[in-house]
C-alpha cells in the first residue's frame, strides 16, 4: 500500500528527516510518534505530496507521490495539522465543496456528505457556519473532508487537537469503524490513545526512524507473564499448560526447587486466578508474577531519550 525509500528533507541548513524508509500494508493503522521538531508533520506532508522530498521516494498504491501525483493522491485522505477549512461556509456546503474537488460524481455527492457527516459525527452542526463551530468540531469537519472520494489511506497529523475526553473516546471508536475500509497513519501526542487504536508504531527522532514496531495485545488475543514459583519443573509444568487459559509456556530456568516461566494467556482469561488454584493444590508458593507488556510511554521515552534503534514487538 505505502513504501517510503529513503527519504530526507533539508531547509536550508536543517535537516528535518534523514533516510526515513518503512513500508505499510493495507489496513493497518500506524501511530507515528516522536517530540517536538522530531519530523512527523514534515513526513506526513511528504507522504501527502504537499512537501518535495530533498531525496527518496515515496509510493502509494504503486504510483509515485512525485512522478504520478494523480492516482497517488486520489488514494489520500489529509488532515493536517491545522484543518483546511472555510469559515464563511456550513459544515455541509464544504463537504459538497470537497467532494466536488475530490471528483465525486455530483449525482452522489449529497449522499456521500450525508454518510461522512454521520461518520464523524456532525449531524447536529451539518447546516452551522464553521466560523461558529468549536475546536472539537472543527477538527471533525477537517476530519470529514479527508473522508471526501473514499480514500483508502488516511494521513492524520493530530487528529484529536482540541477534542474533551468524551469526544478523544469516541473518536477511537471511529477510527476503529475507519480501519475496516482504510490504512491510516496519524500522529498523536496522547500515547494511551496510540496504544488503544494502533497495531503498529513508528518512532522519529531528530528527523530519523528510531523505532517501527507491532503492538501485540488486543489483535493477537493474548497476554504474557513472567512467573517464579518454588517448586521443580518436572511436577509445575504440565500441571500450567493444563490450564484453560493458557496457550503457550516457556521455561527460562529450573533447579530441584526453582522454576521460571515466560507463560502466555488468552486475553479475556482469568488466568490469575485459575494459577492461584492450580499452585495453592500443589502447595508451590508463587515468588513472583509480573506481566510482560512494554507500555507506550515507556517505549517511547526509551527510545527518544537514546536514539536507539529496534524491531521487535510490545508483547
Amino acid at each position: 500500500m505505502i513504501s517510503v525509500d529513503r527519504v530526507s528533507k533539508r531547509f536550508g541548513p536543517i535537516r528535518a528527516l534523514e533516510d526515513v524508509s518503512f513500508e505499510i500494508r493495507q489496513g493497518q493503522v500506524v501511530g507515528l510518534l516522536g517530540q517536538n521538531g522530531a519530523g512527523k508533520s514534515t513526513l506526513l506532508n511528504i507522504m501527502s505530496g504537499y512537501l518535495p522530498a530533498t531525496a527518496g521516494s515515496v509510493s502509494i498504491d504503486g504510483h509515485s507521490i512525485l512522478t504520478e501525483p494523480m492516482p497517488a493522491k486520489s488514494s489520500i485522505g489529509y488532515l493536517p495539522e491545522i484543518p483546511p477549512l472555510y469559515p464563511e461556509m456550513t459544515v455541509e456546503e464544504y463537504l459538497h465543496f470537497c467532494c466536488a474537488l475530490k471528483r465525486v460524481q455530483p449525482s452522489q455527492r449529497k449522499e456521500h456528505a450525508d454518510e461522512i457527516i454521520e461518520v464523524t459525527g456532525l449531524q447536529e452542526v451539518r447546516r452551522r457556519l464553521i466560523a461558529n463551530l468549536s475546536k472539537g468540531y472543527r477538527q471533525r469537519t477537517g476530519l470529514a473532508q479527508a473522508l471526501c472520494g473514499a480514500p483508502r489511506l488516511l494521513l492524520l497529523d493530530e487528529p484529536t487537537s482540541g477534542f474533551d475526553p468524551a469526544q478523544v473516546v469516541e473518536f477511537r471508536k471511529t477510527i476503529r469503524d475507519l480501519s475496516r475500509k482504510h490504512t491510516i497513519i496519524f500522529s498523536s501526542h496522547i500515547l494511551s490513545e496510540v496504544q488503544s487504536v494502533c497495531e503498529r508504531i513508528l518512532i522519529l527522532h531528530q528527523g530519523r526512524l528510531v523505532l517501527d514496531r507491532d503492538l501485540c495485545g488486543a489483535e493477537n488475543q493474548e497476554r504474557a507473564f513472567h512467573v517464579l514459583i518454588a517448586m521443580g519443573s518436572d511436577r509445575v509444568l504440565p500441571a500450567v499448560r493444563s490450564l484453560s487459559s493458557v496457550k503457550r509456556v516457556k521455561k527460562l530456568a529450573s533447579d530441584a526447587n526453582l522454576t521460571e516461566l515466560h507463560i502466555t494467556v488468552k486475553q479475556d482469561s482469568d488466568f490469575q486466578r485459575e494459577l492461584f488454584a492450580l499452585l495453592s493444590g500443589l502447595q508451590a508458593p508463587i515468588l513472583e508474577l509480573s506481566p510482560l507488556q512494554d507500555r507506550v510511554e515507556d517505549v517511547f521515552l526509551k527510545f527518544t531519550a537514546s536514539g536507539l534503534t529496534a524491531e521487535a514487538d510490545i508483547c
